[in-house]
């Protein structure tokens, strides 16, 4: 359980659960299912990709005082914003199903659209939890995460 909350709790799986829905929501009238799913993987590389770059760049000396050497502020950075990837995985298959002709389109884009607000209600509670909160807490984060998560996304698609 701790190893799923550490995995999925984290600031760049939520901001790319966000980032991938808000563009699924976009996308999905006006190109093929190919081209969304190229569209979304492909954005979604280069905004990983720009947040690994953007940490190790200012990576901070270590508590010792010492310079961080490249390496290490790398491959932290990897690690700290891997969860953008991870978001996009389950969003991602469904919309494979459906430029493959495997699902219903519109079956497939709302499954997509649902995993994200899903995975949000799921964080929030799973945060919770790890922090020890009593049950209706958990709940009440969960329903708070999705909504709030819900309401990003919605500016995020009126912002496009």
């Amino acid at each position: 359980m701790r190893f799923v909350t550490n995995l999925f709790g984290t600031e760049s799986t939520v901001y790319g659960i966000v980032l991938v829905t808000a563009l699924m929501a976009i996308g999905w009238k006006y190109q093929t299912d190919l081209e969304v799913l190229t569209f979304i993987v492909a954005t979604t590389i280069i905004f990983w990709l720009t947040h690994v770059y953007a940490r190790t760049a200012v990576a901070h000396a270590d508590e010792g005082g010492e310079p961080v050497p490249v390496r290490k502020a790398f491959g932290e950075a990897v690690r700290h914003s891997s969860g953008m990837l991870l978001a996009m995985l389950l969003p991602a298959f469904f919309l494979l199903l459906a430029a493959l002709h495997l699902m219903d389109e519109y079956v497939a884009y709302f499954i997509a659209l649902l995993i994200g607000i899903v995975l949000l209600v799921m964080i929030g509670y799973l945060v919770a939890l790890r922090n020890r909160r009593p049950w209706w807490r958990r709940i009440l984060a969960a329903l708070i995460t999705g909504l709030l998560g819900s309401i990003v996304i919605v500016l995020g698609i009126l912002a496009h």
